[in-house]
């Protein structure tokens, strides 16, 4: 009788301990959402960006404003713009001397650098599900790199999603995103690298206004002509 009590103490034990240790750990969705919240307390953030699009290498300089704001102004290619004023997506391709417009709406991802914003997280934490690709704890960003950051996985629920799988490398001190790849139900892989963030810099609205060159054609409603 005494060694079955020793044995249950021991058990209840290793039990509660375990609930112990356990309730001590962050689950990867609360971490996403204290991501989510921080952002949302932003009022408008600039960055460096890098962009890798399936191959293509792209850098630009990204400017947000909430609630919906966007822009990119590009130095690879040189000259390219992205514009997202909350209700028209305008994209200026100097190569091709085009604008291409279209009205959309103001929850829908002007591109994947939309990504980085509050509307973005809220949409991602809608339709992905969020895990942690390497545990809880911070690790380096990438093999000679001494940034440590929480990589987070996000896998899509349903298959009408644009990317299959999207990964998260978030700051563990600025609680910032570092790094976005995502992937896409083609195999295509879209990565955002975003450097020296510079917040709530009380950005004027000007700024989301663009007049593209007038010597460029225009394509209006381009994502829904045949």
């Amino acid at each position: 009788m005494v060694k079955n009590r020793t044995i249950v103490v021991i058990f209840s034990l290793m039990f509660f301990g375990v609930v112990g240790f356990a309730q001590g750990i962050t689950t990867a969705s609360s971490y996403f959402k204290s991501i989510s919240d921080y952002y949302a307390t932003l009022n408008d953030y600039e960055a460096d960006v890098e962009i890798v699009a399936d191959r293509q290498r792209m850098k630009a300089h990204v400017s947000f404003k909430k609630p919906n704001l966007l822009r990119l102004d590009f130095s690879t290619p040189q000259e390219q713009v992205i514009v997202f004023n909350g209700d028209m997506l305008t994209i200026y391709l100097p190569g091709a001397a085009a604008v291409l417009q279209q009205s959309v709406q103001s929850d829908g991802n002007a591109n994947g650098a939309n990504l980085a914003t509050p509307q973005g997280l809220s949409l991602l934490s809608r339709y992905y599900t969020v895990a942690y690709e390497l545990g809880p704890d911070p690790v380096i960003l990438e093999e000679g790199s001494d940034e440590k950051v929480v990589k987070l996985l996000l896998t899509r629920r349903n298959s009408s999603e644009a990317f299959r799988s999207i990964k998260l490398a978030v700051n563990s001190e600025t609680k910032l995103i570092r790094r976005i790849e995502a992937v896409t139900t083609k195999a295509e892989v879209f990565s955002f690298d975003f450097l020296e963030y510079g917040l709530n810099q009380n950005i004027s609205d000007q700024r989301f206004l663009y007049d593209a060159p007038s010597s460029a054609n225009n394509y209006n409603n381009f994502l829904f002509t045949e």
